[in-house]
This record gives structure tokens, C-alpha cells and sequence, in this order.
């Protein structure tokens, strides 16, 4: 499994955001990267300043949204569409587009509840439960319990 480092994390959206704008071609993970920075132009400034933004922090507490974090949760579903995994993602990914009316608003859905999966995982210590994650999924698509 691939476990980027924090600073590599951020390099890759930096990276990713330099070669669009330098009219670079994009390979892999670089492609659904910028779909989520285009579709966030809120984060294109501080993609644009590395040097300020490489080492900054969001703390929660403070209620910022790290967006690193952000765009890096928009690849993880991707990934979990792209290859249906947990089983019935990919279903569930199309429904929720069509419920919301956009890819973006589905996966800001999605992402509310990967979020509380990772953070309920760190919490415990033990591995994400992926019947907890579709169940949440499933409720915000109002079929849940």
C-alpha cells in the first residue's frame, strides 16, 4: 500500500497544478488531481506559492479545511469508484451523482463520510470498517437505515 508522507502529499498537488499551468502532459493520479483542483479555484492561489503554503498547518480546532487533505480525499474516492472497492462504491458513486446533480457535490457527500471512517479508524486503532463507511453512504442517499 502507498503511504505517502505529508510533504509528499503536498509536492504532488503542487506538481500537478505547475504542469497544468505550464501545459505539461499529466500521467495517472495527476489526472483525476487536477479534475478536483479545477473544480476547487479556491485552492489555485495557494497551489500557485509553495514556498508559503508547503509547511502550513490547518488545525481543525481552528476550523480550517486542509485543503491537501481536501483534494487528497477527492483521489481517494476516485480510486475507490475507479476500482469498486469497498464492494458497491462504484453503484453508489453513480446514484449519489445522480442524487446531488454533479460529480463534485456527490463526492463532497461521499467525502463527509470518509472522513468520520478515518477518523473513527485512528480513533480505535483498528482497520476502517467498510460496512460502516456504504452504511453512511447509503444514508446520505436516504436508502440507509
Amino acid at each position: 500500500m502507498f503511504n505517502p508522507s505529508r510533504d509528499q502529499v503536498r509536492q504532488f498537488f503542487f506538481d500537478v497544478w505547475a504542469k497544468y499551468r505550464g501545459n505539461q502532459p499529466l500521467a495517472g493520479a495527476e489526472v483525476p488531481a487536477l479534475e478536483a483542483i479545477l473544480a476547487h479555484p479556491e485552492y489555485h492561489a495557494m497551489l500557485s506559492d509553495p514556498e508559503r503554503y508547503r509547511e502550513r498547518d490547518y488545525p481543525p480546532e481552528l476550523g480550517e479545511t486542509n485543503p491537501f487533505m481536501h483534494l487528497a480525499m477527492h483521489l481517494a474516492i476516485a480510486e475507490q469508484v475507479s476500482i469498486d472497492q469497498p464492494a458497491g462504491m462504484r453503484e453508489r458513486y453513480r446514484k449519489m451523482v445522480e442524487h446531488c446533480g454533479g460529480s463534485m457535490q456527490a463526492e463532497h457527500h461521499i467525502m463527509d463520510c470518509l472522513a468520520e471512517m478515518i477518523w473513527q479508524s485512528q480513533r480505535s486503532g483498528m482497520q476502517y470498517d467498510a460496512a460502516s463507511y456504504l452504511a453512511c453512504v447509503d444514508k446520505k442517499l436516504g436508502t440507509g437505515e
